[in-house]
């Protein structure tokens, strides 16, 4: 008989949101919206697709497996040294390149309870404890997690804005956080959905506490604003040393030409940028109100989604609107999420959401 590490046991595989063509199929339906996975309803910036074509030219060549140019240009626009980047196939291959460098058997890993799965799944595979910390009013309770640490903690995964929620701790929040926190213990600080945020208090230049916290980890993505979603690209910012040892493990072509090619594009163009901000902006106002007419319960959110309850099973309001054509995210037994699009599939979703709340 086959035997299986015990520390995979009892972790369930990753569920991403269903795909469009999935529930066409299912519901025998010609058009659907997705507002399930927080994609850019904006698709890419324009200056992709020249760059994707010329990199078409070169597919027998293995890519660079350095990203030499697109550190290079990230360097230029954050500032920070070439030596304290690191690239990664998305931030979930960082997340689990970063649990095999640090987390041993019977580390213990400080973490909220609802937030992104991959930060409790990668702790499990290495054999580490997770140290699992209730929100508070749907936020980080920070004070709480300090109050965690043991001689035993080895990393604290930290996501703000926070994934689903949408909820913020501040600049002054984190950088008394980090201030308490022993430099011994890593802090990766997730932040995939900064783009997005409008709040003055929010920590949006992150990346100066690196020169005074070596432990600490910054995590950023092409995923979301950028709209590269399907070609996994994130990048990380960390000390040297930090870095070379995330080079020992990562895999030695972890992303690919055309995936390096677009981002060097993206970067570039701050005004894509603009337009993903203000048309996030204006959906999640017209969520709100829309929300707040049907007496529909949210939390306030920094992201491009927004977790709401209709107090209601939340499997069958993601089944009902599926057969209405529109795919959202079940979260926790009467939560869910749903990502914010362009204006027309905002008013499908409330158009659908209207109807199951009829029934």
């Amino acid at each position: 008989m086959i035997k299986f590490r015990n520390e995979i046991a009892e972790i369930v595989p990753y569920k991403p949101g269903r795909p469009i063509a999935d529930v066409q199929r299912e519901y025998n339906l010609s058009e659907v919206v997705k507002l399930a996975s927080n994609e850019n309803p904006l698709g890419y910036s324009p200056n992709c697709k020249a760059a994707i074509e010329a990199a078409l030219d070169s597919l027998e060549i293995y890519p660079d497996g350095n990203c030499t140019e697109l550190k290079s240009v990230i360097s230029e626009k954050f500032k920070i040294p070439v030596s304290s980047i690191a690239v990664s196939s998305g931030s979930d291959e960082m997340i689990d390149i970063l649990s095999k460098v640090f987390i041993e058997s019977g580390d213990e890993i400080i973490m909220s309870d609802v937030t992104f799965v991959r930060y409790i799944d990668t702790t499990r595979v290495m054999g580490g404890v997770p140290v699992v910390i209730p929100l508070k009013d749907w936020k980080y309770d920070l004070e709480s997690m300090l109050e965690a640490i043991t001689e035993k903690t080895k990393l604290i995964w930290l996501c703000n804005p926070n994934n689903p929620t949408g909820t913020i701790f501040t600049d002054s929040e984190l950088s008394d956080f980090l201030k308490r926190v022993p430099k011994d213990i890593v802090v990766v600080y997730d932040e995939a959905y900064s783009e997005y945020v409008e709040s003055d208090e929010y920590p949006k230049d992150s990346l100066k506490y690196l020169s005074e916290y070596e432990n600490m980890i910054v995590m950023k993505t092409f995923s979301k604003a950028y709209g590269l979603a399907a070609l996994r690209v994130g990048y990380s910012f960390a000390s040297e040393s930090i870095i070379e040892n995330i080079n020992k493990v990562r895999g030695p072509f972890n992303v690919n030409s055309i995936a390096q090619a677009a981002a060097i594009a993206s970067i570039k163009d701050e005004e894509f940028l603009k337009r993903v901000y203000d048309m996030n902006a204006e959906g999640k106002k017209y969520i709100y109100d829309e929300f707040e007419k049907l007496g529909v319960e949210y939390v306030p959110s920094e992201a491009n989604h927004i977790f709401f309850t209709l107090k209601r099973d939340s499997n069958e309001i993601f089944v009902a609107l599926q057969k209405l054509g529109v795919i959202i995210r079940p979260i926790l037994k009467d939560w869910l999420r749903v990502s914010i699009g362009t204006p027309e599939q905002n008013s499908a979703f409330i158009d659908a959401l209207k109807k199951v709340l009829s029934k």
